[in-house]
């Protein structure tokens, strides 16, 4: 009993070089598939690393200098420190004046609220109105709200600068910030 070919042996019969063809491209769709999954696994794996470095960076374990390049994070007590509130309300206004002069800036008056609206849940505000570069305000709130102790900017108030012809000028910022005093031991 003799046996017909088939279409596909007949086709293969007639065009020797359609096979190798259809096997090489074959092939090349399979190479393109690994690739494509290997890449996407790259990818993924570096959206992982990034994810990670940020919880790394908000959890405090790194220091956002190595990361973005902003103020480095203060260890410590989350509240703040101090015998009495009138030396808990002097390390907050050092704090302030620190991380403004840190950002470029420079005070221009200050003054501590002992008393303020929060004062009964153990609260210390201080007012500071500065001069500060525009691009240096995004440096000063980061570098008063990470870290310990635990800052809160209250009230932001900015106004543009007058520019001269001769150079740019100043932001003038008034700034509320407030931090919970932990009391006397």
């Amino acid at each position: 009993m003799t046996r017909e070919p088939n279409t596909v042996q007949r086709m293969i019969a007639r065009f020797p070089g359609g096979a190798v063809i259809a096997y090489v491209v074959f092939m090349l769709l399979l190479l393109a598939g690994t690739w494509n999954a290997i890449a996407d696994i790259l990818d993924r794996r570096a959206d992982l690393a990034a994810a990670g470095e940020i919880l790394d960076q908000m959890d405090g374990r790194n220091s956002p200098s190595r990361a973005t390049g902003a103020a480095t994070v203060v260890s410590g007590s989350p509240l703040l420190e101090g015998p009495t509130v009138t030396v808990a309300g002097a390390s907050l206004l050092q704090r302030v004046t620190d991380a403004v002069t840190k950002a470029g800036g420079n005070i221009l008056s200050s003054q501590v609220e002992l008393q303020g609206v929060q004062s009964k849940a153990g609260y210390i505000g201080v007012i500071a109105s500065c001069e500060l570069d525009q691009p240096s305000l995004q440096k000063l709130l980061y570098d008063l709200e990470v870290g310990f102790p635990f800052l809160f900017v209250e009230q932001l108030v900015a106004q543009a600068p007058v520019a001269s012809a001769h150079q740019e000028g100043r932001m003038r910022i008034l700034l509320s910030v407030s931090g919970q005093w932990q009391g006397a031991k």
